[in-house]
């Protein structure tokens, strides 16, 4: 009897870990493609390096994805759901205000810089497959619908406009703010501080036309 305890108890244990498992396993691969993609470029998430970097066998990749477009597109969706969670999590003090609106613009420039998302953007367009990009549409209009309430006398189609202005800028300013600006000799950060002052200035303007 005791013996058919403790196996029941060791099946019981083991279950949890075996439903964890495949999401796991998930994770390790993108993370370990997403790491590639900022220090290499999108050009580096080839199926035998993803699998390498992540420690596991081609068919591992395959099995999880379905080939090296299906871990692109999951790494893409990945990293647009972490753009919207770090800007919705960004709760106003109050009012809303300028201040609130230049928080969400530089957590929205934070997460294209910082995470390489410009750079699998940039070449999903060039590479003709932007079709995947229709994730940062859905991403900008649970965004605009979010912050809504913060702007509710801006119209609508102004806002719309203001998260378009800011998504390009954000992509661009990711891409190559640091390598124009030291080629033209500014201080690091101006292309940022640039976009933003337009960005801000784009709002400031949508409110004071109501």
């Amino acid at each position: 009897m005791d013996i058919i305890d403790k196996n029941v108890n060791k099946t019981s244990a083991a279950e949890p870990r075996r439903r964890r498992q495949p999401e796991a396993a998930r994770e390790n691969i993108l993370a370990a493609a997403e790491a590639m993609l900022i220090e290499a470029g999108p050009q580096s998430l080839k199926l035998a390096d993803t699998a390498r970097a992540a420690g596991v066998s081609n068919a591992s990749v395959l099995h999880y994805f379905g080939s090296t477009d299906g871990v692109q597109t999951a790494l893409m969706e990945r990293m647009v759901r972490q753009l919207v969670d770090q800007v919705l999590a960004i709760s106003p003090r109050g009012a809303a205000s300028i201040e609130t609106a230049a928080e969400g613009i530089i957590a929205l420039f934070d997460a294209f810089e910082a995470r390489g998302a410009a750079r699998l953007a940039a070449w999903l367009e060039l590479t003709g497959e932007s079709r995947r990009l229709t994730v940062v549409r859905a991403a900008v209009q649970e965004v605009v619908a979010a912050r809504a309430g913060w702007f509710a006398a801006v119209p609508g189609e102004a806002m719309e406009d203001f998260m378009l202005a800011s998504i390009s800028l954000a992509l661009g300013v990711g891409l190559f703010g640091p390598t124009l600006t030291d080629l033209l000799g500014k201080p690091a950060g101006r292309a940022r501080e640039v976009a933003l002052r337009l960005l801000l200035g784009q709002l400031q303007n949508a409110i004071t036309a109501i």
